[in-house]
């Protein structure tokens, strides 16, 4: 089964496909010719995911799904949250993990969780799925490995960052892993797959 995920963003495509197996075949916009900057103007993870699947409804008629993703900082009031991918203004994340950094300072409370809602429009219906993983923030980079934020989180019960796990490792215990996890289920529960 070919599925659409709305996105460029060729490490979320790769972590995807490697959860989801040979079951389906995952198409970024780029396989389809679409390189449009599409909106994330809401204030939840919910409301940004639908905004992708919407769009490629719109605008394609097409079955797909999207994700948005981000990390919760407790003391920083769940910062960056939806603001993730652009927190310091840009979407260089390295300056997002240095104002992080930079806003925890030396506070001891560094619990936080990444959030993932994927957004599924299948068949004229939406559906959701979430996947969260809790850990905390440490006080520098660890790691080379992953993108994002993740040489700064270890999820709990481990002791690395998830940019020194291996893709595997990451895969077996993470938020998009989780939700991934779930649409794949869904799908095969709904008898869209074998």
């Amino acid at each position: 089964m070919e599925l659409i995920f709305a996105t460029n963003n060729a490490h979320k495509l790769e972590e995807v496909q490697a959860i989801v197996g040979d079951k389906f075949s995952i198409k970024s916009l780029a396989d389809m010719g679409c390189f449009d900057d599409i909106p994330e103007t809401g204030v939840t993870f919910e409301e940004n995911a639908k905004q992708k699947t919407d769009y490629l409804v719109d605008k394609y008629g097409l079955d797909c799904f999207g994700d948005d993703s981000g990390l919760e900082i407790d003391a920083l009031n769940k910062e960056p949250g939806v603001y993730s991918a652009r927190y310091s203004g840009s979407r260089d994340m390295e300056k997002n993990i240095d104002l992080v950094l930079a806003k925890l300072g030396d506070n001891l409370e560094r619990t936080a969780r990444f959030r993932t809602v994927i957004s599924l429009f299948l068949n004229g219906q939406q559906h959701f799925f979430e996947g969260v993983i809790e850990g905390h923030v440490i006080h520098e980079r660890q790691g080379s490995g992953g993108f994002g934020y993740d040489p700064i989180f270890i999820p709990e019960g481990y002791d690395k960052t998830f940019a020194e796990m291996t893709l595997g490792e990451k895969n077996q215990i993470s938020h998009r892993a989780i939700a991934v996890g779930k649409l794949a289920a869904f799908l095969k529960e709904d008898n869209v797959v074998d």
